[in-house]
């Protein structure tokens, strides 16, 4: 991000001069030098980026995004996935974008409207990070001279995408991880001086964020349920040191370490918690995309289960 472009955005998007001055005053005369074995390099100034750890810093970069986005017109373009008669195109987070189009085509016009732009204000757009992601078929793009990647999942937000819609994948990844920290945690599970309950109380506050993460958004059928139910019980035999020989009910090992709500449980209460703040959004982008519906017809045959046929099952209600 360029200072002087960014000054010029921020009064294009109509913030008061008083506060630009201020802001210009902040980042003005900014110096660095660079320190290695071999000495320091020639002090030099500073004019492009935003302070780090400054809580002003990710405004003024969702600015500098959405002056780009506005200018490459995606607001009033006609590319894009309807979702209940909402027309959306682009999803952002930080200086993560996801562009959607129904067509190669389509996206392809998107790409080159907001690299464009971007290159306009000083930013480059990395061919090594962008990836495509198509539900079928789909020719190798060039641009540049560089081959685009084409995949069948991205990670967005510390997420996994994939192009079948399948959270099964995710939920997979997610329990490969916390089986990796409840690993790098055995030293201290094995320690004679930690009480058990503290040792679940760690487990539920070091290892369980990592499977939960994200948990708002999945679709869980029975088959996510039992592999979940399962892991939670590998993580209190582990944390007993029970061999997987042993032939203990997992009655008596719930009932010794006494956990109270379960992984499932914790699962639920956050999922319902995101559903009622969905509700209580008007006309939000967020709630859009959740519970709005897409034109066509669904497949025959058994249809796969959505996330409100999730939560509504979890209630046992209907919402029709």
């Amino acid at each position: 991000m360029d200072h002087n472009k960014l000054w010029k955005i921020l009064k294009e998007m109509g913030i008061p001069d008083h506060l630009t001055c201020l802001l210009r005053n902040r980042y003005a005369g900014q110096e660095a030098t660079v320190r290695t074995r071999h000495g320091t390099t020639d002090w030099f100034q500073i004019e492009k980026g935003v302070h780090q750890g400054c809580v002003l810093s990710p405004c003024l970069f969702n600015l500098y995004a959405e002056y780009i986005m506005r200018n490459a017109g995606l607001e009033e373009a006609q590319a894009g996935i309807k979702i209940a008669g909402r027309n959306i195109n682009n999803l952002r987070y930080a200086d993560d974008t996801t562009l959607m189009a129904e067509s190669e085509e389509e996206l392809k016009s998107l790409l080159m409207k907001v690299k464009v732009e971007s290159e306009k204000v000083g930013l480059k757009l990395n061919i090594q990070k962008t990836q495509i992601m198509a539900s079928g078929p789909i020719a190798s793009w060039e641009i540049d001279g560089e081959t685009v990647e084409t995949v069948s999942d991205f990670i967005f937000g510390g997420s996994k995408i994939t192009a079948d819609g399948d959270c099964s994948h995710e939920i997979k990844r997610h329990l490969l991880l916390e089986r990796k920290v409840m690993t790098n945690l055995d030293s201290i599970f094995k320690s004679r001086d930690i009480t058990l309950p503290t040792k679940v109380h760690l487990v539920k506050a070091m290892v369980f964020p990592v499977v939960i993460y994200g948990c708002e958004s999945w679709t869980l059928k029975k088959a996510e349920h039992r592999r979940i139910e399962a892991f939670e019980l590998w993580c209190w035999k582990r944390l007993l040191r029970i061999p997987w020989t042993a032939k203990r009910s997992n009655q008596s090992i719930l009932k010794e370490t006494s956990p109270g709500i379960s992984l499932e449980a914790m699962m639920l209460k956050l999922k319902l918690q995101y559903f009622g703040h969905l509700m209580g959004r008007v006309d939000s982008l967020e709630k859009t995309l959740m519970l709005g519906g897409i034109g066509g017809r669904r497949r025959s045959g058994r249809q796969r289960m959505r996330w409100l046929d999730d939560i509504t099952d979890s209630m046992d209600v209907s919402l029709r």
